[in-house]
């Protein structure tokens, strides 16, 4: 049993050592400091960008999985802890074997393997549970200077285009007491025109969706340049409106009208509740109150970016209440068809959502299911590409529930 002293010994050593390390070594270094803080066997896995199975990080240099397990997320005990950002422990030949989520924030990075002798007590589950926070931030800290990392949460090639995406898209999941924010984006490996992008700046939280023109290396630089432009803007302390007039002009400086994209950029004020968006030829966001009432927020739309129609811009506003969440989407989830030619379709999309909500799915694993059924509607391959990005809104700071803690354990048995 690792008591309080082993715990914080394990910590500050691992956190020591970790400075002057590269990813590669840090499979080594956790298992070696837990090791001698009674945790055997520790063994770190990653979820793949996909989210469909676990690869265990070797250290093996630049082929990322060598040697090691690669376990399905759908249909293994890691895979359920990882789903459900809970501990799991349960007795395998004489041992306990504990699973544990490895987060940043609430963002889902894998899991952590560890054992022990017998059942753990609150020191030793202490020591556990900060074992894994402290190997979350050491994975973010390591993972963007990292090809091996890179690598190693890829199971097929990826287009240049959607090694674009990737690269500046934010992490897919986000929450304080204040909102929650997760997004999700297909292909995976082939996306294109598609982008998301949110950002918090004091009371204000930034949401963004783009869909560009295409589904070539051209679709993701117009995505990638409207994006960016849109950030410039923002960080400049400049208006929606302002950021829309400048991507405008940047796509059209850039393509001469020949490449476009649409798009919603909205502001929400997390004190209030009041959204505000403009909706440039886009689908409008869906707001769902209650876990069951929706409805479309219309805002008269301007042109798509880089077209220049002279069409005049609209801001429009919203106030939400607390627990509202909004949807924001391209229209690859919708428009995914299956072999007789029939549309996902907006009912079958949002119906989905509310449906997962209310069974008490955190939103990632609600998105994360929404993807697979939108690609098995579409028989496993997407023409389009398809972008959600999910925002609930749980109050001003005073009133606002607390996001639930994702360090909860149980104890299951092995065929659980």
């Amino acid at each position: 049993m690792a008591s309080l002293e082993d715990s914080a010994r394990m910590l500050h050593a691992l956190l020591r050592d970790s400075h002057l390390s590269a990813f590669e070594e840090l499979p080594a270094l956790v298992a070696h400091h837990a090791d001698e803080a009674g945790l055997r066997r520790a063994c770190i896995y990653v979820a793949d960008i996909q989210e469909l199975v676990l690869r265990e990080a070797t250290g093996q240099g630049l082929d990322a999985g060598a040697g090691g397990r690669e376990l399905r997320v759908d249909a293994t005990l890691p895979g359920r802890v990882f789903r459900d950002a809970q501990s799991y422990s349960a007795p395998v030949d004489g041992r306990i074997q504990h699973w544990l989520p490895v987060l940043d924030g609430t963002e889902r990075l894998g899991v952590l393997h560890l054992e022990t002798d017998d059942g753990p007590d609150e020191a030793t589950r202490a020591a556990m549970e900060g074992l894994a926070s402290l190997v979350g931030l050491l994975l973010v800290s390591k993972r963007h200077h990292s090809d091996s990392y890179a690598r190693l949460t890829r199971v097929s090639p990826m287009t240049v285009s959607a090694e674009m995406q990737w690269t500046l898209m934010p992490p897919r999941t986000f929450a304080n007491k204040r909102v929650t924010i997760a997004a999700t984006m297909e292909p995976a490996y082939a996306t294109a025109g598609d982008a998301f992008d949110y950002a918090l700046a004091g009371d204000t939280a930034h949401l963004a969706v783009f869909d560009a023109m295409g589904h070539d290396t051209s679709a993701g630089l117009t995505a990638n340049l409207a994006m960016a432009t849109c950030r410039n803007q923002r960080r400049q302390g400049h208006s929606l409106t302002e950021a829309r007039d400048a991507i405008e002009a940047t796509l059209i400086e850039q393509f001469a009208q020949s490449r476009y994209a649409t798009a919603v950029l909205a502001d929400l004020d997390l004190n209030t509740g009041v959204l505000t968006w403009i909706n440039c030829g886009h689908h409008p966001p869906v707001l769902i109150r209650g876990r069951r009432w929706t409805t479309h927020l219309n805002c008269t739309p301007t042109h798509p970016l880089g077209t220049n129609l002279g069409r005049a811009t609209t801001v429009c506003r919203e106030h939400l209440e607390p627990g509202d969440q909004l949807l924001l989407y391209t229209d690859g989830i919708i428009e995914a068809r299956d072999a007789k030619g029939r549309e996902f379709g907006r009912d079958r999309f949002v119906d989905f959502v509310i449906r997962h909500q209310a069974d008490g799915l955190p939103a990632p694993e609600t998105l994360r299911r929404l993807v697979r059924a939108v690609l098995e509607h579409h028989d496993g391959h997407l023409s389009d590409d398809a972008t959600v990005l999910l925002c609930e809104w749980h109050g001003a700071s005073e009133t606002a529930e607390p996001v639930q803690d994702p360090g909860t354990s149980h104890s299951i048995s092995p065929m659980d």
